[in-house]
């Protein structure tokens, strides 16, 4: 039974306690391992059935347009990644690329962006992705190749985006491009581009060692509207950064909950398993590995909701949001291989839960900012406070 302790903690109000509580009941009831093997199938059936139960209105904006509220609640967000991850690891998925495929349409979209997008990912009824990364292009976000060049009243769009998570099966994604207002990172824009355009086209379907909807993307002279465009021209980065500092906390929430599940099947494990006369928990290694594994936890929980607490109080969490994301990450991969350690040979079986999330946790090192981006964006903001401390 997973110790539900940090839930009272100050971080978190009441709504959100009886928000967890109501999710777990519905996930134990709803969700289940493993998926069928057609994980483009399985993915679109969780998305339904996150967005028919109203789960997905936290991972949008505005009560006007499907959200639970008008802003999106960070810890809400955390809460229900971490309580998905802990049963599902596709589950958490689904959530999570709903809420960062349409949040840039949430933070700077016009009116009539959000009233045509957001309510059909509120609802489930459409699939949202985010396409950043290239061939060329992943944490060095200036070396973007992708172009769009304005054409009356649309962009033409030209180039290729990889590793793009719910590729395939997505019905808009929000794309950057370079447009040349200036060099480097200050000369690209973000547009919607959705599936039907004609120019765009899934080049490669990609495998992953946790599977899930994942491909490389490709334009071809593919005219989306200047109404598309997000934010003010040039402004793609910021629109990027923005929407990263709030799934990337959420981020560490996931790991966070493949964690608790490693420690939970982990003290199943030790308790039960019998060996030289005692059982596995009996030994002192074992003791010591399992209080390592629980305050590792606890540490990067603290993080985590300190980073999604100060940025629904408003506050930038730059620098807090990438302290949890690589404490969380690395310490869940930790607890993880641990937990397969003390299953010994079972833990290496296919769709055992241990060995499912030492699969699914390391891609998690990676994505929205490697473990070593996530060091240099720490150091920067530490380096910018000193140099700059009135900023």
């Amino acid at each position: 039974m997973t110790d539900k302790n940090y839930l009272n903690w100050p971080f978190l109000d009441p709504q959100h306690r009886a928000l967890e509580h109501a999710l777990d009941a519905w996930a134990s009831r709803n969700i289940s391992q493993p998926h069928d093997k057609d994980v483009d199938a399985a993915c679109r059936h969780l998305v339904r059935q996150l967005g028919d139960a109203g789960w997905l209105k936290h991972a949008v904006g505005g009560i006007a347009y499907g959200g639970n509220s008008d802003a999106i609640d960070t810890r809400a967000v955390c809460l229900i990644r971490e309580t998905l991850a802990r049963h599902s690891g596709l589950a958490d998925f689904a959530f999570a690329m709903q809420g960062l495929g349409s949040g840039a349409i949430t933070l700077f979209g016009s009116e009539a962006n959000k009233r045509q997008f957001l309510p059909r990912v509120a609802s489930g009824d459409a699939i949202a992705a985010f396409a950043l990364s290239e061939p060329e292009a992943g944490s060095d976000v200036a070396a973007m190749q992708c172009a769009a060049r304005p054409d009356g009243d649309h962009y033409v769009l030209n180039g290729e985006k990889t590793w793009i998570s719910n590729g395939g099966i997505a019905d808009l994604y929000v794309v950057f491009a370079r447009t040349g207002e200036a060099l480097g990172a200050r000369g690209i824009s973000a547009f919607i581009v959705e599936a039907d355009t004609p120019g765009f086209e899934i080049a490669e379907r990609i495998d992953v060692i946790a599977p899930h909807p994942l491909a490389r993307i490709k334009f071809v002279n593919c005219r989306v509207p200047v109404a598309h465009r997000l934010g003010e021209p040039g402004q793609g980065f910021k629109v990027a950064m923005a929407t990263l500092d709030i799934f990337r906390t959420s981020v560490a929430a996931a790991a966070l909950g493949f964690a608790r599940r490693a420690l939970d099947e982990a003290l199943q494990r030790t308790t039960s398993r019998k060996m030289f006369g005692h059982t596995l928990a009996d030994f002192q290694l074992t003791q010591a590995k399992l209080a390592q594994m629980a305050t590792g936890i606890d540490a990067a929980a603290l993080l985590t909701y300190r980073a999604a607490w100060l940025r629904d109080q408003g506050e930038r969490v730059t620098k807090e949001a990438a302290m949890a994301k690589l404490t969380a990450t690395e310490t869940a991969q930790q607890v993880i291989d641990a937990a397969v350690q003390m299953f010994g040979g079972l833990g290496v079986v296919s769709e055992q839960p241990v060995e499912r999330l030492y699969r699914e946790i390391r891609s998690l090192r990676i994505y929205e900012g490697a473990s070593e981006v996530q060091q240099l964006i720490i150091a920067r903001e530490l380096l910018r406070e000193v140099t700059s401390p009135s900023v």
